[in-house]
């Protein structure tokens, strides 16, 4: 019996050709998908990237391949080319967006803009262990905890660290109850953390939608750069608030946001086969990526901690670590975490307001660095 024919066709299939850095890749897959469905850490990113990642690094699948490969022509034109994902995943975004904390209490946008204290950090420390400018950039943002604007960032000054600053923003993200608590309870005492806030006031329909068009205006002149991002988001809001498209603000917040996201998943996990992420710089990456969030968690508990010096009225500085742009789970954990110090303290609300300021924060950050590296 010629076995030629068998064995011709074994040789031809991937299993001659795995790598012990695929089987990484693939434990790093399996991670992912297994913390969003057991511990329900960002299930909506984290199971198409981590499905990503594993058939990305599937030998002689061809996925990534130049010019025809599915996950390369996904990366190629909606992100690579033309940065298209990330704006249409923020107007979405806008669309489930309440900024009536932030209306009722303006303040919050300075803790927003304090917690992006480590996105500055983080990039200082990258140029030190020599990171040319763009690549600093691109992994500063990572402290913003904000997944799109990283994307975005990246993919236009160090397109060839878009897998990991991706991978580490999203890591960040889904990791906020486990990363935050531990500084949150360090930088504060138990006063203070016991700390009842007044109910904010109401926000008028008309402040509502005035808002998105005064931010968009005022930023966009500001730091043009900023405009893609910043337009969408706003847009978005104005769609939810305005009242009178509630098709289209109901199309952005649920099925555009939720195909785009599939997408997105993808292609971030399509950028990371083991010859290209196994690097030493991708653990680099990392680590300051976790450097920079834990630096801009602080640095919104800090600027919280300096207000209630002048503040008759004092704030509870656990809102000020929402700063970050992880929308809503930063305010959740400020809520569990001062709900464990009085059972009775609600802070949820209060925290809202730094949580969506950050989003402005971080794209704003996103759009400096644009302006002085792009």
């Amino acid at each position: 019996m010629d076995f030629s024919i068998f064995i011709k066709v074994f040789e031809g299939t991937g299993f001659l050709n795995l790598t012990f850095g695929n089987l990484i890749m693939w434990v790093i897959a399996f991670t992912f998908i297994y913390l969003a469905i057991t511990k329900n850490y960002e299930p909506l990113l984290l199971v198409p990237i981590g499905f990503g990642i594993f058939v990305v690094n599937l030998p002689m699948t061809g996925l990534m391949t130049e010019g025809h490969g599915l996950l390369w022509v996904f990366y190629h034109f909606t992100i690579d080319k033309w940065d298209l994902l990330p704006p249409i995943i923020f107007m979405g975004i806008g669309a489930l967006t309440d900024f009536g904390p932030v209306l009722a209490n303006p303040k919050t946008l300075l803790l927003g803009a304090a917690a992006q204290f480590g996105v500055y950090i983080a990039f200082f420390i990258a140029l030190m262990l020599g990171f040319n400018l763009q690549e600093a950039a691109s992994i500063g943002i990572i402290g913003g905890a904000d997944g799109p604007t990283t994307i975005f960032l990246t993919a236009q000054l160090a397109p060839h660290l878009l897998g990991a600053t991706a991978l580490a923003a999203y890591s960040y993200m889904a990791m906020v109850p486990i990363i935050q608590p531990p500084i949150m309870n360090l930088m504060t005492t138990k006063a203070e953390r016991k700390i009842k806030m007044k109910q904010t006031r109401p926000v008028s329909k008309l402040e509502r939608i005035c808002f998105p068009l005064v931010a968009t205006g005022v930023i966009c002149l500001l730091i043009p750069e900023s405009a893609p991002l910043m337009a969408m988001l706003m847009l978005g809001n104005l769609f939810k608030e305005c009242g009178v498209v509630e098709r289209l603000s109901k199309t952005a917040a649920n099925e555009l946001i939720n195909i785009v996201t599939i997408f997105l998943g993808l292609c971030v996990g399509g950028a990371m086969p083991a010859e290209l992420f196994l690097k030493p710089q991708s653990l680099f990456i990392f680590c300051l990526g976790l450097v920079a969030f834990a630096f801009s968690t602080l640095g919104g508990l800090v600027l919280a901690k300096i207000f209630n010096l002048f503040l008759k009225e004092k704030i509870n500085p656990l809102i000020g670590s929402a700063g970050v742009s992880a929308v809503p789970m930063a305010a959740r954990v400020s809520q569990v975490v001062a709900s464990k110090n009085d059972k009775r303290n609600f802070i949820l609300m209060h925290a809202m307001g730094p949580n969506v300021a950050g989003c402005i924060g971080t794209v704003s950050a996103a759009g400096l660095f644009l302006t002085l590296l792009k």
